[in-house]
């Protein structure tokens, strides 16, 4: 006989640092027809109310971008009942406006990926979801309104390109990405976006930039970055990623919506 699990609607995927502050904390360990999720989900309180948190990379950052369990992590989620996922990463600036310490919400992705797994629906049973808005629009909203009261310095709307990894861009494709008119460049959004819309649950992305990528390093003669450096600049800036997610959680669920995520097998299946 199966244990019954919790039910949360409210779900976090990012780094290793959200654990401090869950309360009154349970570990889950899920198995879904897709294999086993990056790690155990852990299960606590936050304002109050039941949040769900996986870390994307594992504990200790086992799995490279490339090598995410991609398609158990968002079955998992839904397992649990997540409607709503917080969905944080470090990226790295192609525009000089875009700074690093600054917030992206970013409403398009420009997938670069090659090899991933990106779909539930591999037949018979054939689906074709809608890529006009990617991310959820009712969230964005809220985490905007949220940034502004937080008076933190973000910018609404940018497209992240998805490079595969785990090395970073080549000069020669950072200069052509910023060329594009591309705001962020990160690892992790693709398929992660695409299948949390195949299990209907809305989707967030908070892009935390890091620093510039090289393509304006070598053409605008700006500092170099290494890795040490991004590692940095994330862990100064985690309070106020943690700071922007409580502040998200305290609108949710909405009161309104302007999107239809929830529906979006509605529309899609043959």
């Amino acid at each position: 006989m199966s244990l019954k699990l919790p039910q949360v609607e409210i779900g976090i995927i990012g780094g290793s640092g959200f654990y401090k502050f869950l309360t009154e904390a349970q570990e889950i360990d899920l198995e879904t027809d897709w294999g086993k999720p990056s790690d155990k989900i852990t299960i606590g309180q936050i304002e109050g109310k039941p949040v769900a948190f996986l870390p994307r990379h594992g504990r200790g950052h086992v799995y490279p971008p490339h090598k995410i369990p991609y398609l158990a992590n968002l079955a998992a989620l839904k397992k649990l009942g997540v409607k709503y996922l917080i969905a944080p990463a470090s990226v790295g600036s192609l525009q000089k406006e875009i700074k690093a310490g600054d917030f992206v919400i970013s409403d398009q992705f420009f997938d670069r990926t090659r090899g991933r797994a990106d779909t539930y629906y591999n037949g018979p049973s054939v689906v074709h979801i809608s890529g006009t808005q990617p991310y959820c629009q009712t969230l964005r909203q809220i985490a905007s309104e949220c940034c502004k009261k937080l008076k933190y310095s973000y910018h609404p709307q940018g497209t992240v390109v998805v490079i595969n990894g785990p090395r970073f861009s080549t000069a020669a494709e950072s200069i052509w990405f910023t060329k594009m008119g591309f705001s962020v460049v990160g690892m992790t959004q693709y398929p992660e976006v695409v299948l949390a819309r195949e299990q209907e649950i809305h989707y967030l992305n908070i892009s935390l930039v890091t620093d510039y990528d090289v393509g304006l390093v070598a053409e605008e003669k700006l500092p170099s970055v290494e890795i040490s450096t991004v590692l940095t600049t994330f862990k100064n800036n985690i309070e106020r990623v943690k700071n922007l997610i409580l502040e998200i959680i305290k609108y949710l669920p909405p009161q309104k919506f302007i999107c239809d995520c929830q529906e979006t097998l509605k529309k899609s299946k043959i």
